[in-house]
């Protein structure tokens, strides 16, 4: 099925140039599923998945400098994207219509994640810190500060209780959302984060770093799980499987591995791209795989 996806992008001709970011999302208003691509091509398109189907609904223009981030709120309304303009942007997946451009400052928005509950959505800092934005506001609510270095990534646990980030010099912190305390430190990889992804119950972070490792993380109390290797360079991103026993890796090296979480151990390996895959190009749901 992944590889059926990669060919249908290919017959598509989604973009110009290389697609950097994919999310895929589920709407609760009709069910329907969304797939968003950012493309160093500036543009964001707005796709939507049925009866195995791709069809293109909106193309969406505002960025510049490349889409570098993308990512579709919980409840399926809303898709934001980043880009190296340095702004935030909201579209209406209904309309494909903009919603709001927020100014992210200089080189202050790399990454984007909305929270579970869909009102906020956040974004790293070259600064090291982690700023909020309202989705309603359009502006930023406040700023979460790890003492570090450029953030590359950022996730928040799906129960709403956690916000991790990655950093450029292979640090990762967790903070508490509810009193915005910086939980742990932890000094997981010698170079930059480029992923991290929590499991579907919480209770686990998994993290990519250009060091070629994935290594996996009891969150509670910062435990480290398991470090695995397989990729030939850099591991640019991780996603996990609905289910909570997989999750996925895709890599420099052009591959895409499946990953048992139990055994800790690939389970399969893809090797369907001709070229390295970008840093936010792996995505999933209900177990499907989606690359770019």
């Amino acid at each position: 099925l992944m590889f059926q996806y990669s060919i249908l992008f290919k017959q598509e001709h989604a973009h110009d140039d290389a697609i950097w970011t994919a999310a895929w999302g589920k709407s609760e208003k009709d069910n329907s599923e969304t797939i968003v691509t950012g493309s160093l091509d500036d543009m964001v398109k707005i796709w939507k998945w049925s009866d195995e189907k791709l069809e293109l609904q909106w193309t969406l223009e505002g960025h510049q400098l490349g889409v570098v981030s993308v990512d579709i709120s919980h409840t399926g309304a809303l898709a934001a994207s980043s880009s190296l303009d340095a702004h935030i942007r909201l579209w209406d997946l209904e309309t494909g219509k903009q919603v709001k451009s927020m100014d992210a400052g200089p080189v202050d928005a790399w990454t984007v994640a909305f929270s579970p509950d869909s009102r906020y959505i956040a974004t790293g800092s070259h600064l090291g810190k982690v700023n909020i934005f309202g989705v309603e506001s359009g502006k930023k609510e406040y700023s979460l500060d790890t003492r570090g270095k450029f953030i590359l990534s950022i996730a928040y646990s799906p129960d709403g209780k956690y916000l991790a980030s990655g950093a450029i010099d292979g640090i990762i912190n967790i903070f508490d959302i509810a009193t915005g305390k910086l939980l742990h430190t932890l000094e997981g990889h010698a170079m930059p984060i480029r992923s991290l992804t929590f499991s579907p119950d919480s209770q686990l972070l998994v993290t990519a770093s250009d060091d070629g490792y994935i290594k996996i993380y009891d969150v509670q109390h910062a435990n480290l799980a398991g470090t695995l290797s397989g990729h030939g360079s850099w591991v640019l991103n991780v996603a996990f499987s609905p289910d909570d026993t997989h999750f996925v890796s895709s890599s420099s090296d052009k591959s895409v591995k499946v990953w048992d979480v139990s055994s800790r151990t690939c389970v399969n390996t893809f090797f369907d791209h001709q070229d390295q895959l970008p840093e936010t190009n792996v995505t999933r749901l209900a177990g499907l795989w989606v690359t770019s």
